[in-house]
């Protein structure tokens, strides 16, 4: 099974806290991960996530924007830089680079058609992986790299 990034993040984090203090995450009954992007092109992020995949928008206000997947079960975020209601870790955009995003689906292959159908362009054509990955990849507004992947069994086992 293939782990990602944020995935492997949330379980160091875990056990940092775990370690550091009498709070024990693994008896939280609620814990959910938000990834936020700062960014200048809120309108284009918005069109983009809600025509090409479906999202739709939870709350947004002049300067934030949260959208969340058709099934509801994860959630993204977009805030607009140097706003001054943030704080300063909340100000800096993004810089284009060194974020990617996963996104399993059932059927990749009927996403990858009606994407292609959409003439959105495709940044890696779909393929199957040694590691169990049948996927293909696509860019956001923000440069951000989105791989829309079907999990497969490995070709080792």
């Amino acid at each position: 099974m293939r782990l990602s990034l944020v995935t492997v993040t949330l379980f160091l984090v875990t056990q940092a806290f775990s370690q550091n203090s009498s709070t024990n995450f693994q008896n939280l009954k609620t814990m959910k991960l938000n990834a936020g992007i700062i960014t200048e092109k809120l309108n284009e992020t918005k069109e983009f996530y809600t025509n090409v995949l479906d999202f739709t928008v939870v709350f947004e206000n002049e300067f934030y924007l949260l959208m969340q997947t058709p099934n509801q079960q994860a959630q993204i975020s977009f805030l607009l830089p140097n706003h001054p209601t943030q704080k300063p870790i909340f100000q800096k955009p993004f810089s284009n680079q060194g974020v990617y995003l996963t996104i399993e689906v059932e059927n990749v292959d009927t996403i990858y058609t009606k994407l292609k159908n959409k003439k959105v362009p495709i940044e890696i054509d779909i393929q199957n992986e040694a590691w169990g990955d049948r996927h293909f990849a696509i860019v956001d507004p923000n440069g951000i790299g989105i791989d829309i992947v079907t999990y497969t069994k490995p070709e080792n086992d």
